[in-house]
């Protein structure tokens, strides 16, 4: 059983066609995408909480 949960956002159309230009240009998926912006959004929680 997975533990992802879904996960629904509004978006522009134009930021939405920016996302899926940079998802054909790097071959990833919309998910991967994000999952990797949140990843490096952690990064910077910790980063912070450091200081």
């Amino acid at each position: 059983m997975s533990s992802d949960k879904p996960l629904t956002i509004r978006l522009p159309e134009s930021e939405l066609e920016i996302l899926k230009a940079y998802c054909r240009q790097e071959s990833r998926t919309q998910t991967e995408v994000i999952r990797e912006y949140i990843r490096n959004l952690k990064k910077k929680i910790n980063r912070t909480q450091d200081n």
